[in-house]
């Protein structure tokens, strides 16, 4: 399905989980799709959205979200998601 729109928090937050999961930090943690997903689920579910529909839109509200000041706030709420989905992982489920 073809959207006309585009959360440039989602997209912020996929690419930080990312790289934060290849640090040193976490690579210990479980590098599979359902735990990365459930990172990613719950950073968002923390996070603001910030829906666009123009490319335009998009660079202007990345270069909004894209301070210091903000990517530190945004990496807190994803490190706190990578220790629940670490404590809680749900990877095994069969669900």
């Amino acid at each position: 399905m073809d959207k006309d729109y585009t959360n440039v928090m989602e997209e912020i937050v996929t690419t930080l989980v990312t790289i934060l999961m290849v640090s040193p930090d976490y690579q210990t943690f479980c590098q599979c799709k359902k735990c990365r997903n459930d990172i990613i689920a719950i950073s968002l579910n923390n996070l603001p959205s910030h829906y666009v529909t123009t490319d335009h839109g998009r660079k202007m509200i990345f270069e909004q979200l894209n301070t210091e000041e903000n990517r530190k706030w945004i990496n807190k709420r994803i490190i706190n998601a990578i220790h629940v989905v670490g404590k809680y992982p749900k990877h095994n489920d069969t669900q």
